[in-house]
């Protein structure tokens, strides 16, 4: 089954799961703490309402990114030009901005779709074996790094259509692995560009 069938066969909570997994995994983008979204997963296991985490963490994320994550936008295709960092921290920033305080099956989907397709467009102009590369739509062979977020989301959906709430643990496991991956691609990537002095 492909993601964007299992994205269309989820409930609402399959369906916050796997938009705050893209989040959660993207997060080193915006220098964040991942505990900040601990609240936010806290309210998919109770079932408790997520508006008052989501602005506390908004208000927490959406300054650390700097001027990049300030000019977020609307547009999943901001990065068409430019830095390819600047372009994903307002991709990532952008995520977060448009998060629904409203949990519902209806208001949550186009944000889980949302996220599933910025997650992967991130990790995209992240991979360094992606330059020259197709986008990840229409392409049967991704780079490795948009491969293993593929892979991962496809991972968190079926954890919380095989098990439910009890799959929430292991979907975070599976998000903080990624957000390791990726934190290790960024501080790369600051590091080549301090040594050539970029």
């Amino acid at each position: 089954m492909s993601l964007e069938e299992r994205i269309a066969r989820a409930d609402e909570r399959g369906l916050a799961a796997s938009g705050l997994a893209c989040l959660d995994r993207c997060l080193p983008l915006l220098d964040g703490d991942e505990e900040l979204l601990r609240p936010l997963w806290g309210s998919l296991a109770d079932g408790s309402d997520w508006s008052a985490p989501l602005e506390k963490a908004r208000g927490a994320l959406l300054g650390l990114g700097g001027e990049e994550a300030a000019g977020a936008g609307g547009d999943e295709h901001a990065a068409a030009g430019g830095d390819e960092h600047a372009a994903a921290v307002r991709l990532v920033a952008h995520m977060l901005d448009t998060a629904p305080a409203e949990r519902t099956a209806e208001a949550v989907r186009p944000w889980a779709e949302s996220c599933s397709a910025v997650s992967l467009r991130v990790h995209r102009l992240l991979d360094p074996a992606a330059e020259g590369a197709p986008d990840p739509a229409g392409t049967e062979d991704p780079p490795p790094l948009v491969a293993a977020e593929l892979r991962r989301q496809i991972t968190v959906l079926e954890l919380l259509e095989g098990h439910g709430k009890q799959g929430l643990r292991r979907a975070l496991d599976v998000s903080g692995e990624g957000r390791r991956v990726l934190r290790a691609v960024v501080s790369r990537r600051a590091r080549g560009n301090a040594e050539s002095g970029v």
